[in-house]
Formats: C-alpha cells, sequence, structure tokens
C-alpha cells in the first residue's frame, strides 16, 4: 500500500479525534477542570477558560476564607484557556487536511503543537487539584476530579502519534507548492461554522431533554433516585388544570400564527410595490425605514408603545389637550383584540426585513420576461400580476412551509413584555408558558415535557407540509 493512500486512512482517526476533542469543549459534563464542587455544574471547559468570573463566583468566601488561593484558581482558568486554544489549533490543523500537500504538511505540524501544548497544560489542572484537595477544609470546597481527565488526555497522546505518523507519511512539500484545496472542501469549510453553531444552539440543547424523565428542581442533581420515568408526560393527560392550561395555550399559539401565516403575503406585496417605485433615493429611504424596527429589541419596542398608548402617553396627552377625553386611557391594558394588536406590532417590526428576500428575489427574474410583457400590451399592474407574482412563488412556498412547521414556535420576548394582568389570558403563547413554567414556578420537568412535545410536533407538521407540497407542487424542501 503506498504511503499516499495509507495517510488517507489515517486521516480518518486523526479528524475524528479533532472532532471529538472540539465537543468536549461545550459538555458540562466532560468539563475536566471541574475540581471542585464549588465550580458551578453547568459551566463547561471553554467557559472555565475563558470566563474567570464564572468560574470564581462560588469561592468568594473561600478565597477570603484562606481555604483556596486565588492563584490557584488562576492557574486552572489559564490552563483551560491554554487547553481549549490548543484543542482549536487540532481543529485548523484538521481543516487543513483537506487539502493539497502543503496545506495537509502544515495542518499536521499545527496538530502535533495544538495536542502538545494542551496535554502539557493537563498538568496544570492536576496541579490545581493537588492544592485544591490539600484544603484544610473539604467539606467547604469539595474537592473532585473527573475520571474523563485522563481520557482526555489519551485522546491528545493518540493525536500527537497520528499527527506524527501523517508528517511521515504525507512528507515535505515542494518549496515551489502553493496552499491549495479543491473547491468542493473550500465551500465546506466555508459552511463549517454554521453547522458547529447549529449544533451548539440548536442540538446540543436537546441534551436538557433528560430533565423531564427526573423528579428534579433547581440546585438537585440527576440520579437514579429521583428517576420517574413518564410521570411529568402523564400528568400533561391526567391533571385537568394543567390540560386545561395547555389547551388555552395552544389556542392563543395558533391563533397568532394563524394570523402570520395568513398574513404571510403581506412582504412579498410591500417588495413588489417598493421596486415599483421609480425614484432610487425615495425607495432606500423607504426600505430603510422600514428595516430598522427589526433591529430594534421588543423591550424598546415596549418602551415606544408606552410613551404612545399609556395613560400618561401622546394620545391621551393629545386628546385630553383637545378636550376630547376628560381622563387619559391606557390602551396598552386593554385585553381586547389582543391577537390582532400583537399581529400588527409584529408586522411593523418586522415587514422590512422579511421583504428582503423578497427583493433579492425580484432581482433574480429575467428582464427579458417583463420587455416580452410590454410587447405584448401588458401595463405595470399586469406585469406584477403576471410576471413578477409567479417569480416568487417558489420562495413564498419555500418560506410558508417555514412558517407551517413552526406555527407553535411564535417567539416569547414580544408576549413577555405586551403581557400584563388586563391580557394574560389571551396573550399567553406556548414559549411564554414554557418559560413561565420552568423559570417562574420552577415545574423544570413539565416545562421541558411541553417543550419536547412542542419540537416533535414541529418536526412532523414539516414533514407533512413538505408532503402536501410535493403532491400539489411536485417540489419539496427536505
Amino acid at each position: 500500500m503506498s504511503k499516499e493512500k495509507l495517510a488517507g486512512y489515517v486521516y480518518y482517526p486523526y479528524r475524528a479525534i479533532s472532532v471529538l476533542l472540539l465537543v468536549v469543549l461545550f459538555f458540562p459534563a466532560l468539563n475536566v477542570a471541574r475540581i471542585s464542587g464549588l465550580i458551578n455544574r453547568s459551566i463547561s471547559l471553554l467557559t472555565t477558560g475563558f470566563s474567570y468570573g464564572n468560574l470564581i463566583s462560588n469561592f468568594g468566601r473561600a478565597i477570603k476564607k484562606g481555604w483556596v488561593m486565588e492563584s490557584t484558581l488562576k492557574l486552572l482558568n489559564i490552563s483551560s484557556m491554554i487547553i481549549c486554544l490548543g484543542i482549536i489549533a487540532c481543529a485548523v490543523g484538521a481543516c487543513l487536511s483537506l487539502g493539497n500537500r502543503k496545506c495537509k504538511f502544515f495542518g499536521n505540524i499545527l496538530n502535533i503543537v495544538g495536542a502538545i501544548v494542551s496535554a502539557g497544560s493537563m498538568a496544570g489542572i492536576w496541579s490545581a487539584h493537588t492544592q485544591i484537595a490539600a484544603t484544610t477544609k473539604p467539606s467547604k470546597i469539595e474537592p473532585m476530579f473527573s475520571g474523563f481527565f485522563y481520557v482526555m488526555l489519551g485522546m491528545l497522546l493518540l493525536m500527537i502519534l497520528i499527527a506524527a505518523c501523517e508528517l511521515y507519511l504525507v512528507g515535505k512539500p515542494a518549496k515551489t507548492e502553493k496552499f491549495e484545496m479543491e473547491t468542493r472542501f473550500r465551500l465546506f469549510l466555508m459552511f463549517l461554522p454554521f453547522i458547529l453553531l447549529a449544533f451548539v444552539f440548536s442540538y446540543l440543547p436537546l441534551w436538557g431533554w433528560r430533565y423531564a424523565f427526573f423528579d428534579y428542581k433547581a440546585g438537585d442533581t440527576l440520579s437514579m433516585d429521583n428517576f420517574v420515568g413518564f410521570k411529568w408526560f402523564q400528568q400533561l393527560i391526567r391533571n385537568r388544570s394543567t390540560t386545561r392550561d395547555i389547551l388555552s395555550v395552544m389556542k392563543n399559539t395558533l391563533a397568532m400564527s394563524g394570523l402570520g401565516i395568513a398574513t404571510s403575503w403581506v412582504p412579498m406585496a410591500f417588495a413588489i410595490f417598493l421596486s415599483e417605485i421609480k425614484n432610487d433615493k425615495f425607495r432606500r429611504i423607504v426600505q430603510t425605514f422600514t428595516t430598522i424596527p427589526n433591529f430594534i429589541s421588543w423591550v424598546l419596542v415596549f418602551a415606544i408603545a408606552f410613551c404612545i398608548f399609556s395613560t400618561d402617553g401622546f394620545i391621551s396627552s393629545l386628546m385630553m389637550n383637545l378636550g376630547v377625553w376628560t381622563e387619559g386611557k391606557n390602551f396598552l391594558m386593554d385585553g381586547s383584540h389582543i391577537w390582532i394588536k400583537m399581529l400588527l406590532w409584529g408586522m411593523w417590526k418586522g415587514l422590512g426585513w422579511s421583504a428582503i428576500i423578497y427583493i433579492a428575489g425580484i432581482a433574480g427574474i429575467d428582464q427579458q420576461l417583463y420587455e416580452a410583457a410590454i410587447v405584448d400590451g401588458a401595463g405595470r399592474f399586469q406585469k406584477m400580476w403576471h410576471v413578477t407574482v409567479p417569480g416568487l412563488m417558489p420562495t413564498f412556498y419555500v418560506l410558508l412551509l417555514m412558517a407551517v412547521a413552526g406555527i407553535l414556535s411564535n417567539g416569547m420576548d414580544q408576549y413577555l413584555v405586551f403581557e400584563n394582568s388586563s391580557n394574560t389570558t389571551q396573550i399567553m403563547v406556548l414559549d411564554l408558558y414554557v418559560y413561565k413554567m420552568g423559570i417562574v414556578k420552577g415545574a423544570i420537568p413539565l416545562s421541558t415535557v411541553v417543550g419536547m412535545l412542542k419540537s416533535v410536533i414541529s418536526v412532523t407538521l414539516l414533514y407533512g407540509a413538505n408532503t402536501i407540497s410535493k403532491v400539489i407542487r411536485g417540489e419539496t424542501i427536505v
């Protein structure tokens, strides 16, 4: 077997270990730097290395009393940071392995250096653990040591060995050789950060689903002692009060999402009419002023609403000054037509931003179609209806399918800031209900169950809508 072919096979474990080491950085359960019970069990190795404040948040009294030296925690923090940087260097080296000989050569060197630096920094964690274990108050500090430490050290040593073998098999590149990589691999590496972000923010949180099977309260530990199986799933059906609340919340959620889907054509219509404005300067001003609200937080939106619609707001002050009203009225405390109000606020905030994708779609329509329509005698509105709208329909259908899939996910921020005692029954949507149940009331297992069911239903709706689209239109998005 040739060296080049053998090197190709060896690169598989090489890349796999790099990915595993990178994943370890984000899992709190695999944090080898958690050498004391005072270190929050929910922080990962990455947080330990790059957030000194989170690391020492519970050590205030221990440092004051002299049970733990601050230098020990600084050593732990710096060691964790260097380990993280070394693992990131290994990941970069694994990415370079997709290139030509020169890329692979420098990737192997980077991998060896990163693994050696990380493995060497593990000694800092060991030293910090030794100092923590020597404390005079072990019951207060709760010294501990992760068994995964040896697994991680073994992975780093194995990475050094494999990278050294690859360095020999690949060989040294010619001085005239340039860094090159196939287009498909370059595109993959460009897409890789988005894959990682999706993993960290969309898939990694699924690890929290395990709370649905335990009788858990904030601060407790998960063990077989508080394992309850499907108890919380059954409570959704057996507890009449919970079932009644869920039905009311689902009604509000489906109603508001349904209104959103029913008006999902508005951004497309706005984009079409915006593109018909011939004055470029005026069109840019309109587009800018309709897009800016998207970048304003819902807290500021509510502040604006409060200044306009509260008892002492602009409208009440104006009407009292004109003598129409004898006292101010607080429109925000009125719970009537709350679904329509939330829809209008949402449209005001997101209309310009939602229209951007349609504006891009209009720019991609073949101009020859408009010229042919003019030859056939079509006017401006006929061109919009027979050329622009059909050209945007594929984009509209894709966004519609995504909206159907997310029908249970209409956000929480908007409803949280606008909620009050008068409208709480009508404004309580599923995301807000889960937040209040889990964070405010502390019913973490039950809120996790509701969140799980929401995810399952959303995926089911996505594939259902996709199947309907395939039957009706002959096109799918999944």
